[in-house]
């Protein structure tokens, strides 16, 4: 597998793609994201290859030919870097990993793989992650504006750290639920005791 940038008039969505080819889906909750940072997440693709073995080619923006790729995962992000496009907004070719032409069912594997393999992270790894950012400098805004929440589900989250570590070590094992634990943000330590 090869990282490239590539020009978004050089991609289309394979037929391959687990999310399908149709133009429309859901984007709300990704926009934002890509409007202020990109595409920062690769889209998985394949060079287009004829039943002869010759490449597709597609014209780039730019005016240069080049081969044509199909997104066999990534569709959202892509059709995201769209929407920036037409509302005016200018878009870095986007970074995509490229997986050897070949049998479909690989295609298909790398489509499967990256769309049920992600899993959410759980509340604590969650809060570490934005505990570092603070430290680093970030503020809630951006924190909230690239992970596509609320400025107050970033609060409510960087809240966890104030819990004892007792209760931190209960949700982790399972002994505990993340409703549970956010009522507890809100007492003093003597009452997470309690």
């Amino acid at each position: 597998m090869e990282l490239k940038h590539i020009d978004i008039t050089r991609l289309s969505v394979s037929s391959l793609n687990m999310r399908g080819t149709k133009k429309t889906c859901d984007i709300a909750n990704i926009l934002p994201s890509v409007r202020a940072r990109g595409v920062l997440v690769p889209l998985i693709v394949r060079e287009i290859v004829g039943s002869g073995g010759e490449t597709f080619e597609a014209g780039s923006a730019a005016g240069e030919d080049g081969p044509a790729y199909e997104i066999l995962a990534g569709k959202r992000r892509f059709h995201a870097a769209l929407a920036v496009v037409e509302e005016g907004g200018g878009i870095e070719d986007l970074p995509c990993a490229v997986i050897e032409p070949g049998e479909d069912a690989a295609a298909l594997e790398a489509s499967l793989i990256e769309n049920i393999a992600r899993l959410d992270p759980d509340e604590m790894t969650r809060r570490e992650t934005f505990t570092r950012l603070v430290r680093e400098g970030s503020d809630v805004d951006g924190i909230a504006l690239t992970f596509e929440l609320t400025a107050l589900q970033v609060k409510r989250t960087l809240a966890l750290g104030d819990l004892i570590p007792r209760l931190r070590n209960l949700y982790r094992s399972g002994g505990i639920d993340a409703v549970s634990l956010r009522h507890l943000t809100m007492g003093s330590k003597a009452k997470q005791e309690e």
